[in-house]
């Protein structure tokens, strides 16, 4: 394609900057929220509430809760070893998310990426797995609740459970305002409490403790320390560890509702995990050297013991420990807000799918304030269910829905990979310079993508490893594998479903490359010999088979023109008033409110 097809198609698309488009999509074009209208997703989510709510996405049951079971599986060493590997791996997907993220930020996030980019069948699954995790993730937390009221009581505590249900469905169906403030606020106290906590497990190990000695590194020594369980105690904590990092990427789900995405994407991608990466390496070092690996009742199939309660009541005061447990109470409300926001907006990403509707069309309708109200009554009544059986309560519970969990986080992640493999892939061939994203990882190319497909699939095949040696366990390995064959099955039965509609409409799967037209051949080659003709046609059919069967995308053909976000009058004002304020003479104040707030 020229460039001056490739101005007039921008411009085009240019002219349909409030979000009014043709009926007809191409196939593989990401769903466009009708954002900023009365029956859509309103654009009200600002920099400061999108940072904190990929905060309160992360920070939340899997370090509070999370720990406890890595520490006693894995001991001390592993758990450092395996959060830091994970983090990186993380930090890397958030990187190539935020590139996505910020040049087409929809509702629905990796998972449209994934459809537009590598494969709609693929992304079907990929999005039916990330809503049922969601929905499983609210669960879980709600299990988890039942696990910390333990410490006080054992009376009812599904009731609480159920009560908080209740609160996070009505704060989910006011206002996006509503969600946002409430995570803004929570996830504040979160922050402020794992502060107040690195400061007192520095002193608990310097001798502000019970035994009023000091600690060090005694307990990397004592028996079984610091590799507990060998290596499939190693592998375990991987899992663990993707359920503590996982809501990382759901703040992509929120670019459908961000604020000035061209701005506020990068800025959030670029600052918050640095913020996550600290909070979580430093708490853990401390949980090791603090918390030793067989304390009683830190993780068994009864209960759950939070490593955070069991540092501050060392210092000796029973209210410092109740405190500590309040907080993990008010975390677990939080990260189950998050999730539950989360997988509404990605059940009306689904049914907002064009050409063809990944999910019943009503599950897009939106109310006068922009909560697509049907979506959130699904997801959280699947919560629900999940959540019925849960109140015969066990630790034992609460870790299948972990692993269930963790590793739907690693498909998530891996499919990140996948779509920013093909999208860069598809920039480059069709002439776009890297130069011309929004938002560029620029120290990741061209290795980013590979990294992140390779490490996270080894993830997935090696953290299962205790659940067959030394002995095979049936409930362990379908905990850690279930996820696998049901998205194989999602996506051969999509694609089934969509060739059998396809036929009956009588259009093609997949389009074909578009062909030169004779101005851009240029000069006529030699006539082909036999051999460079047999080399062409073996190519053809390879491209015809995958485009049929294997329902791969074209990355020649693929339209990266639609969708793409025109910055608008109101986040050119909004850009020319963040300058005045960093210019001004307090601009050095500013600085600090944009890095802490």
């Amino acid at each position: 394609m020229s460039d001056d097809q490739h101005a007039s198609k921008k411009v085009a698309y240019d002219e349909q900057e409030d979000g009014q488009t043709d009926d007809h999509h191409a196939e593989g074009v990401l769903p466009v929220p009708p954002v900023d209208k009365r029956d859509g997703l309103h654009r009200e989510l600002s920099a400061r509430q999108v940072s904190m709510i990929a905060i309160a996405g992360t920070i939340g049951t899997g370090l509070f809760l999370g720990t406890g079971r890595s520490l006693a599986q894995g001991g001390p060493a592993s758990m450092l070893i395996c959060y830091t590997i994970v983090g990186f791996i993380v930090y890397i997907t958030l990187l190539l998310l935020g590139e996505m993220g910020t040049q087409y930020p929809v509702a629905g996030s990796f998972n449209t990426y994934a459809t537009r980019f590598f494969s709609p069948s693929y992304g079907f699954a990929l999005s039916w797995n990330y809503w049922f995790n969601d929905a499983v993730s609210v669960a879980s937390d709600l299990t988890a609740a039942q696990l910390v009221l333990q410490y006080w009581t054992d009376w009812h505590t599904w009731a609480i459970s159920l009560i908080f249900w209740v609160f996070l469905v009505s704060v989910n169906a006011v206002h996006v305002r509503a969600y946002g403030e409430l995570e803004y606020w929570l996830s504040s106290l979160k922050v402020a409490t794992i502060v107040v906590f690195i400061i007192v497990g520095i002193l608990v190990n310097a001798g502000v403790n019970t035994e009023h000695k000091y600690i060090g590194g005694r307990n990397w020594t004592i028996p079984g320390a610091p590799f507990v369980g060998g290596f499939g105690g190693f592998a375990k904590v991987f899992v663990t560890a993707s359920f503590a990092y996982g809501g990382t990427e759901s703040l992509g789900v929120t670019a459908g509702e961000t604020k000035n995405p061209t701005r506020n994407m990068p800025r959030v991608v670029k600052f918050v995990f640095w913020r996550i990466l600290l909070f979580y390496i430093l708490s853990i070092l401390l949980i090791g050297l603090n918390v030793p690996w067989d304390y009683p009742n830190l993780s068994n199939k009864s209960t759950t013991t939070s490593p955070f309660t069991i540092v501050f009541s060392e210092i000796g005061s029973t209210a410092a420990g109740s405190f500590m447990n309040t907080v993990i109470l008010t975390s677990v409300l939080s990260a189950g807000n998050h999730a539950l926001f989360a997988g509404t907006r990605v059940l009306y990403g689904l049914a907002e799918a064009k050409p063809i509707p990944q999910a019943p069309r009503f599950f897009a309708y939106t109310t006068k304030s922009g909560i697509p109200i049907y979506a959130l009554f699904a997801t959280s009544s699947i919560s629900a269910l999940c959540f019925g059986s849960s109140f015969i309560g066990s630790g034992q519970l609460w870790a299948w829905l972990q692993n269930i969990v963790g590793v739907s986080n690693q498909i998530a992640w891996l499919s990140i990979g996948f779509a920013s493999l093909r999208f860069r892939q598809a920039w480059v061939r069709q002439g776009r310079s890297p130069s011309d994203l929004k938002f560029r990882a620029a120290w990741t190319w061209p290795w980013g993508p590979p990294f992140v497909i390779i490490m996270v699939s080894v993830l997935i095949l090696v953290q299962g490893w205790s659940s067959i040696f030394p002995h095979f366990s049936a409930v362990d390995f379908v905990s850690f594998y279930i996820e696998l064959p049901v998205m194989l099955v999602m996506s051969v039965g999509w694609l089934i479903a969509r060739k059998l509609t396809v036929a009956r409409h009588k259009r093609p799967s997949s389009p074909p490359p578009p062909a030169a037209s004779s101005s851009e051949q240029g000069p006529p080659e030699s006539l082909p010999t036999p051999s460079t003709t047999k080399v062409r046609g073996i190519y053809a059919r390879v491209q015809e088979w995958r485009w049929k069967y294997l329902d791969l995308v074209d990355t020649r053909s693929v339209d990266l023109y639609i969708d793409e976000y025109q910055d608008r009058v109101s986040d050119k004002l909004d850009d020319e008033k963040m300058n005045r304020r960093l210019s001004g003479k307090a601009g050095w104040l500013w600085r600090l409110y944009y890095i802490i707030a």
